[in-house]
């Protein structure tokens, strides 16, 4: 019998959008498939999910998921808030933007100058301000996409977030990331473990972290 069965599962995944003004923000590449494959898996073995999505036209296909969408930085963080002492597992799968304009503008900004300065602040760090209030019955997954100093980057955040593990994504690798349809990840451990995996659908590799996830919590 699957140990994640009747276990609640929040997921986050998808990008953020922090507006600049009514037409423009910034944002990145994360189409949310990474997330949303976790969430069918996930329901699958008979977890109540709840996936809170950034903008993407992406929906899961299973109806028993509540999705939960959200726009910016600030909205993901309000829900994670919302439903997180409820939840038995947290993953944090959304690519969330690190900063946000400061002062959005009401109306469309005008081309009038050559050049252009955007005054940014942070957003909210949504792992690490959980993680101060996670409870020894939760646990907690987070996701790091790296360029460089791979495993260096992504133990620090699993330190400092206070994550059970984290799943590490390299740029480097071919077909892996953000918009494809696979995935070539490692999971890092409290231990400072490194357990890799072949490149594979995002589908099989979600599939791999729950598998852990069973096999270690």
């Amino acid at each position: 019998m699957s140990k994640i069965l009747s276990k609640k599962v929040l997921i986050t995944a998808g990008p953020t959008r922090e507006p600049i003004d009514p037409v423009r923000f910034i944002s990145n590449y994360s189409s949310g498939k990474m997330g949303i494959a976790l969430a069918e898996n996930a329901v699958s073995r008979g977890a109540e999910v709840i996936l809170i999505l950034g903008p993407t036209d992406l929906r899961p296909q299973s109806k028993n998921i509540k999705v939960v969408a959200v726009q910016t930085a600030h909205e993901m963080y309000e829900a994670v808030a919302q439903y997180f002492k409820e939840s038995d597992v947290i993953i944090f799968a959304a690519a969330v933007a690190d900063y946000t304009p400061k002062n959005p503008a009401v109306n469309k900004i005008k081309k009038n100058e050559n050049e252009f300065v955007l005054e940014l602040i942070k957003t909210k760090d949504i792992a690490f301000e959980m993680g101060k209030i996670k409870t020894p019955q939760q646990t907690t997954i987070g996701f790091a996409l790296e360029t460089e100093a791979e495993v260096e980057h992504a133990a620090g955040k699993l330190e400092k977030k206070n994550l059970d593990f984290i799943v590490l994504n390299s740029l480097r690798d071919a077909g892996a990331g953000f918009q494809f349809d696979t995935n070539k990840i490692s999971i890092i451990d409290k231990s400072g473990n490194v357990i890799k995996f072949d490149l594979k659908p995002k589908d099989e590799t979600a599939s791999d972290i729950l598998n852990y996830l069973e096999q270690t919590f």
